[in-house]
């Protein structure tokens, strides 16, 4: 897991209180118990997070009541009318795809390169994964004007003996999410075993104890379950990382294989890989701060850690603005007349708002991040996060609606115009996703206990010796993660 820091003398500690340095990255942390107190104090509702959830909830409901009404009216109540027959529901799903599949690769790639600064915002991290799946999930089926036949994509042998369609891209998309959230889910369960044994080891009422001991699955610390537990790990992490690279391609195809202005393009695949790590680190950075803020976590997650996921958020974004750039490159060295009207209307015509947004919230503003004093500013890093999902929800919508709005024939030529139906489901989206986490963060640790404590210093005895020699420094036998 995470490296251990080299021992330090008690008498050697730093003078000011919270300034990590190479030996001593949690320098405010003293012992393994700080960190099951300090974390588990996390798990205890407040009125802020009841109110959170009950705003959570009412999105939700707006957005239920908005689907329900479109049952009944039929899907043209959601603004769609011929070109233009994918909007919203696309846009978001492929956004929320995005959200979810940058999760796992922020964890398993930043996990695979050791890199130290993600041990205190992976489970976050892994989290919205999850959940941004499962929101992913709902919107090919909001997407179907009769919703209840959503299993007819399920490709096994039914009663009217009829196959789905192999060529569909709704059947890529329903192998691309169960295969990714299969995947996902097991490796976000297997890295809380040894955080849920902490809870059950110190949980005192008996129905939450018994649960607890099901899911930790009788883990009880041992160096056996530690090796196994660590290459465990380590092969879901390398499993996952081509696994995300491959399923997000796949999203891409449901694009690039037509032959639409804008869309019939081999760039596609890796400028969504891009663009899922980028929004992921931006819906990163939305999550970790306010809790960093409100549970008091400033010692564990800290600016640091936050500054250097702003340096990978920054190399993201340059990555996602040289593909904005390829993309209008292409478009004029290729010599199609077709291609070089849609980029231009895309920037300069008809949709000019939506893609001047994009370019200032994905390409203009991270530049902000070249400056250390913002990089190291949450308050502004929180700003910009929302800046950048606003900016990643506005590219998904470049990609489709114009390109079905202007194709090859101009007396096609159309528009789209969301209705109230789809703005209702759009934020009942984002009620159903933060509702889960909620709802998780006060179930399970928000943060990874055991890995945390991988980075903090043990106890150590020191003996009496006037000449202050650094090996006299013993180990204290009893101060090991066990005692925990």
């Amino acid at each position: 897991m995470a490296t251990m820091a080299h021992p330090r003398r008690d008498d050697d500690r730093p003078r000011r209180p919270n300034i990590p340095t190479a030996s001593n990255r949690l320098p405010s942390v003293r012992d393994y118990e700080q960190v099951d107190r300090d974390v588990i104090a996390t798990l205890r509702p407040t009125l802020g997070w009841f109110a959170l959830l009950g705003i959570a909830i009412l999105c939700l409901f707006i957005g239920i009541g908005a689907w329900t009404y479109q049952i009944y009216e039929g899907l043209g109540a959601a603004g769609y009318h011929p070109p233009t027959m994918w909007g919203v529901y696309i846009v978001s799903f492929v956004f929320w795809v995005g959200i979810g599949h940058a999760g796992t690769l922020i964890s398993a790639i930043l996990y695979l390169f050791r890199a130290g600064f993600r041990t205190t915002i992976y489970r976050a991290a892994e989290a919205m994964t999850v959940f941004a799946v499962m929101t992913a999930g709902l919107f090919p089926i909001l997407h179907l004007g009769r919703p209840w036949k959503f299993f007819w994509l399920i490709p096994y042998p039914n009663w009217r003996l009829i196959w789905p369609n192999p060529k569909s891209p709704l059947v890529w998309d329903v192998f691309a999410i169960l295969t990714y959230l299969t995947v996902s889910a097991t490796f976000f369960y297997v890295g809380l075993i040894p955080d849920i044994a902490v809870l059950r080891d110190q949980e005192t009422n008996p129905v939450r104890k018994r649960i607890f001991s099901v899911l930790a699955l009788g883990w009880r610390n041992s160096d056996r379950e530690w090796r196994h537990f660590t290459r465990a790990y380590l092969f879901l992490a390398a499993f996952a990382t081509p696994l995300v690279l491959s399923v997000h391609s796949v999203v891409s195809f449901d694009f690039a294989m037509a032959l639409t202005p804008g869309w019939h393009a081999t760039i596609f695949p890796p400028y969504f890989v891009a663009g899922a790590i980028f929004s992921g680190i931006g819906m990163v950075f939305t999550i970790i701060i306010p809790i960093r803020k409100f549970f008091r976590l400033e010692h564990m997650v800290t600016i640091n850690d936050l500054d250097a996921a702003a340096k990978l958020c920054l190399f993201t974004s340059s990555v996602v603005g040289l593909a904005y750039l390829t993309e209008f490159q292409v478009a004029w060295m290729s010599g199609n007349a077709v291609e070089q009207e849609y980029f231009w209307n895309r920037v300069f015509g008809q949709w000019w708002w939506a893609a001047w947004i994009m370019l200032i919230c994905n390409m203009v503003l991270p530049l902000s991040l070249f400056s250390q004093k913002l990089r190291r500013n949450t308050t502004w890093l929180f700003i910009l996060s929302i800046f950048i999902n606003i900016g990643m929800w506005f590219e998904r919508f470049v990609i489709v609606v114009p390109s079905l709005s202007h194709e090859f024939e101009p007396w096609q030529w159309g528009t789209y115009r969301p209705t109230w139906v789809d703005y209702s489901i759009l934020l009942g989206s984002f009620g159903w996703f933060f509702m889960w986490f909620l709802l998780f963060i006060k179930q399970m640790p928000v943060m990874a206990i055991s890995e945390v404590k991988e980075i903090v210093p043990p106890k150590r005895r020191v003996q009496e010796d006037h000449s202050h020699d650094l090996d006299a420094l013993v180990i204290d036998p009893g101060a090991t993660m066990g005692d925990d």
